[in-house]
């Protein structure tokens, strides 16, 4: 796919979005992808960014669903992107990837393969020092870090119920696992 090719994509995601309203839209290797917005998946946002706002140090911002190209074929939006507050500041819809600190996903059960398979291997080959999944479905948190051009080197599970102390360029973030809601449903899944 040509530049131009992920400019006409890019341009027909805000068509979509605004003719299936309660779907997030994104490009993941050169498809567009919709997946619907629950509850929980909204809820465990809300919840994470209140607990990690509280803890950024000055000069840092929290955005979320926005748009992050990071090649010709994927253009990713994050649940959680922790990026400079002046580029925040600017209040765009899409922004360069290499912008991005920290990066969240909440895994949803169209989600699951992109948020432990496809995404972490993007992130990782563009720098991004810490990936955390947060998995309702399964209950759990999913650390990594240590980025290198094939993926995480580092990586832990964190059931909820546990604070994970998170190290992190932006400094120690704890994220308190026991403030994440478990979907109603993960029971029946699993």
């Amino acid at each position: 796919m040509t530049v131009s090719g992920i400019d006409r994509l890019h341009s027909q995601l805000s068509k979509l979005e605004d003719m299936f309203p309660g779907y997030l839209t994104e490009i993941v290797e050169g498809s567009i992808v919709m997946n619907p917005v629950r509850p929980f998946h909204g809820k465990s946002i809300q919840r994470l960014w209140a607990m990690v706002e509280a803890q950024l140090p000055h000069g840092w911002a929290l955005v979320s669903d926005v748009a992050f190209l990071f090649d010709e074929a994927n253009e990713f939006c994050p649940d959680l992107a922790v990026i400079p507050a002046e580029a925040e500041a600017e209040n765009r819809s899409a922004y360069p990837a290499d912008l991005i600190e920290l990066v969240a996903e909440v895994v949803s059960p169209e989600s699951v393969h992109r948020d432990y398979e496809l995404k972490p291997r993007r992130y990782a080959a563009r720098g991004i020092a810490n990936y955390l999944v947060v998995d309702p479905l399964r209950g759990h948190v999913v650390t990594m870090w240590n980025p290198g051009p094939d993926g995480y080197r580092g990586r832990d599970t964190v059931p909820y119920g546990t604070d994970l102390v998170l190290d992190s360029p932006l400094g120690k973030l704890t994220v308190g696992t026991g403030r994440l809601p478990v979907d109603p449903k993960a029971a029946d899944r699993a």
